[in-house]
């Protein structure tokens, strides 16, 4: 057997232009695990409300962040590859769920060069069904398609793994001992019905009203009790107490109730409560993007000044943090030459509802 790795994180457009925010935006709308409403709405949707304006005003955003060598997401993740890649001796690849490197092209090079045991490590510290599952059926259908022989097993959501949390506080730490008022976790929010959606009980997510802190087989794909736990884990480590933090959800669309409460509503709030110097860390991306760099770095900075604050920072994602390296070599080295023997798992085939 050959081994080999593929890292899986979301993608960007192209380029910033109009005409390839739009392919990029329709690639992932449309994706079900996204937009999870039957296809002819969801064509609708997506085709009749979002396209005619919204790649316009999201290249307006991504031309704030672009660098001269792309897509910040991009780049950062293609240099996460390129250094692991010099750490581990099996090939590492990288595919991006939406438009390039794409997942089929990275499952050819894997392929074509001899690897038929597969690690996925997706880019993504929690599990949600349009972040992590979406990622992982992709690989799924690529490989079936591409190299039907190709056995895989997914590495897990490592949100509160000692190592990614360790990473975290570490890539924090310069920030913190400088001193703050508060320090806000913003994850990237989910529609609540996909929250319901992934709970295999049925009965437990947002049912309950403590339904994170309480115990259940849910919370294995529950992306709301999996951010909880990244921020206690992380306010353990980092030493930052209760007084001092808060946890808030980002980047929502539409009309539907997304979790709560909103970042874009907190951020302001904290500022005309008497926070002048506010820290924000967003632990669900692990490479700093258009949500981390401009929604946060540049609108959330704006907003909490505009309402009062006086200092406002946002700490940097893991980009290529050296513990974050180690992380992800650490993860490779348990596949290479597993602890135990145990046969390759396959990859996880979850309905989307």
């Amino acid at each position: 057997m050959s081994k080999g790795v593929l890292l899986v994180n979301l993608g960007s457009p192209d380029s910033s232009s109009v005409r390839d925010v739009r392919r990029y935006l329709r690639e992932f709308l449309m994706d079900g695990r996204v937009l999870d409403v039957n296809w002819l709405l969801r064509f609708c949707i997506v085709h009749f409300a979002i396209l005619p304006s919204r790649p316009r005003q999201s290249a307006e955003a991504y031309h704030k962040i672009w660098t001269p060598a792309g897509s910040p997401l991009v780049v950062t993740s293609r240099n996460v590859q390129a250094r692991l890649q010099q750490r581990v001796s099996v090939p590492v690849e990288l595919g991006m769920r939406y438009q390039n490197p794409s997942i089929p092209d990275a499952v050819r090079r894997l392929a074509g060069k001899g690897v038929d045991e597969l690690l996925l490590i997706p880019l993504f510290p929690h599990y949600a069904m349009s972040s992590f599952e979406s990622a992982v059926e992709r690989v799924k259908e690529a490989a079936a398609a591409l190299a039907p022989g190709m056995r895989a097993q997914v590495q897990p959501p490592y949100f509160d793994q000692p190592d990614y949390i360790a990473a975290l506080a570490a890539s924090a730490e310069e920030f913190l001992r400088k001193g703050y008022d508060h320090l806000l976790f913003s994850f990237h929010g989910v529609p609540e019905r996909q929250i319901r959606k992934s709970d295999p009980t049925g009965c437990h997510c947002l049912t309950l009203g403590n339904c994170c802190q309480t115990e259940s087989p849910a919370h294995a794909t529950c992306y709301r009790a999996q951010c909880f736990k990244t921020a206690a884990a992380f306010v353990k480590t980092a030493v930052v107490t209760e007084e001092k933090y808060s946890i808030s959800f980002q980047s929502r669309l539409g009309r539907h109730p997304w979790l709560r409460p909103y970042t874009d509503y907190e951020i302001p709030r904290l500022a005309s409560q008497g926070i002048k110097k506010l820290l924000v860390i967003c632990p669900s991306f692990v490479s700093d993007c258009l949500e981390t760099l401009e929604e946060i770095a540049l609108r959330g900075r704006e907003s909490f000044l505009a309402a009062g604050g006086t200092g406002f920072a946002l700490i940097p994602c893991l980009n290529e943090h050296p513990l974050w390296l180690e992380t992800l070599e650490r993860m490779i080295g348990d596949f290479v030459a597993p602890r135990e023997k145990k046969e390759p798992t396959p990859i996880l085939s979850k309905p989307s509802a």
